[in-house]
């Protein structure tokens, strides 16, 4: 377990792993805190957004939409494997999920199959959004890819976790399925590697 890094050592994070980051509006004070705690921190959590468009997608993660306002990550991955920080703190991407997932995350293990949603993962993950229409057949580019893989490490990094702190949406909550299009095993994987 660990207090949420500042948004100042995220961004430093981000930038020292090598990633293109944009920033967006006043980004670290643009959370859903008011809602309740954010921290401690466990892991990290990957999305798809089923949106087709950069500039779309980042203005709905940043915004929100009816039912649902934003921000609805931390940072929006887009498929030219930039990042854009759309928000800092609480944020309205992992909703409710499975306890025993959250257990293993924490101890570092194998996960079990997620069939309960009991637990706020709002107030346990940094999450990420992917730019990804998540109908399987649209492309991951390998700049999207590797964007995403250097964005979890870098977080891993900062915090002392491995790559078994980084799930994915279809891991945390029972009927989800992103990101799909790619295994969440070979983006942890390849976490795994780059942590080395």
């Amino acid at each position: 377990m660990a207090s949420p890094m500042s948004a100042g050592s995220f961004l430093k994070a981000l930038k020292a792993e090598g990633l293109t980051v944009v920033e967006v509006g006043d980004w670290r004070h643009h959370n859903r805190n008011h809602k309740g705690p954010w921290g401690p921190v466990n892991g990290v959590m990957i999305h798809h957004t089923v949106t087709k468009g950069s500039a779309r997608t980042v203005d709905i993660c940043r915004k929100g939409y009816e039912g649902l306002p934003g921000p609805l990550c931390h940072g929006v991955i887009t498929k030219d494997g930039r990042i854009h920080l759309v928000g800092y703190g609480r944020a309205n991407h992992a909703g409710l999920g499975d306890d025993d997932v959250l257990r293993a995350v924490i101890a570092e293990k194998a996960l079990p199959r997620d069939n309960e949603a009991n637990t706020d993962g709002n107030r346990h993950f940094y999450g990420f959004e992917c730019e990804n229409l998540g109908d399987g057949e649209d492309p991951w580019p390998a700049a999207q890819l590797e964007a995403i893989e250097k964005a979890a490490a870098a977080v891993c990094r900062h915090h002392g976790w491995t790559e078994r702190s980084v799930i994915g949406h279809l891991e945390w909550q029972p009927g989800k399925v992103d990101p799909r299009g790619f295994t969440m095993t070979s983006m942890r994987a390849r976490i795994r590697d780059r942590l080395k």
